[in-house]
């Protein structure tokens, strides 16, 4: 899998989503490979794209339409100053990934030097996850170096506070382990996901 981030501010949510329902719309068959977007806006006006293609091949295809790149011109008027973009295709998928049945996406970004113990650790934690923690449906971590951003699917931010709250009075070691190996830690919350797939 590939996945690009595009972030930045903007203060016309409205008009960034018409953008992104007219790409679905009108652009969406033509992207060969893509298998899906997850986006919105956090509510300091943070805007926040994942596109999730089979392949680095099938997005640099996409990139490379004459219609894209008029869809693009036309889109990053809507964004406040600079907008900054992350491929991957080094991507951590844990149970389905990600899923237009989220109610609510909550993004971290940060830096994890120790990637291996972190894996580690996340493999051995997951399986009780399924069972403790219903309201995650799944995560997408693509990787830059040691910065990830890591993109969570919740059934519904009520879901997820409460479930975060009951892991805060219980929190298993290694996951305790996990949060201590990630610094710089900083987390976007889109409360009203904009979720598309083919």
């Amino acid at each position: 899998m590939f996945i690009q981030v595009i972030q930045g501010k903007t203060s016309d949510k409205a008009g960034l989503r018409r953008q992104l329902d007219q790409w679905t719309q009108e652009l969406s068959s033509g992207a060969k490979g893509w298998l899906g977007t997850t986006g919105g806006v956090a509510d300091d006006g943070t805007a926040f794209f994942a596109a999730r293609f089979r392949d680095e091949k099938a997005a640099r295809a996409n990139s490379d339409r004459p219609e894209q790149g008029a869809w693009w011109t036309e889109t990053e008027k809507y964004f406040d100053g600079d907008v900054t973009f992350r491929d991957s295709s080094d991507v951590d998928v844990t149970l389905v990934g990600g899923s237009d049945d989220a109610g609510f996406v909550q993004v971290m970004q940060g830096r994890a030097p120790n990637r291996s113990r972190l894996k580690e650790l996340e493999a051995k934690f997951m399986p009780e996850m399924e069972k403790t923690r219903p309201d995650v449906i799944g995560s997408l971590r693509s990787w830059d170096g040691d910065h990830f951003t890591d993109v969570i699917y919740f059934t519904s931010e009520a879901a997820a506070r409460q479930g975060e709250a009951s892991m805060d009075e219980d929190l298993p070691p290694e996951m305790a382990e996990f949060e201590s190996l990630v610094q710089d830690l900083t987390f976007i919350d889109l409360k009203d996901p904009w979720l598309r797939s083919p």
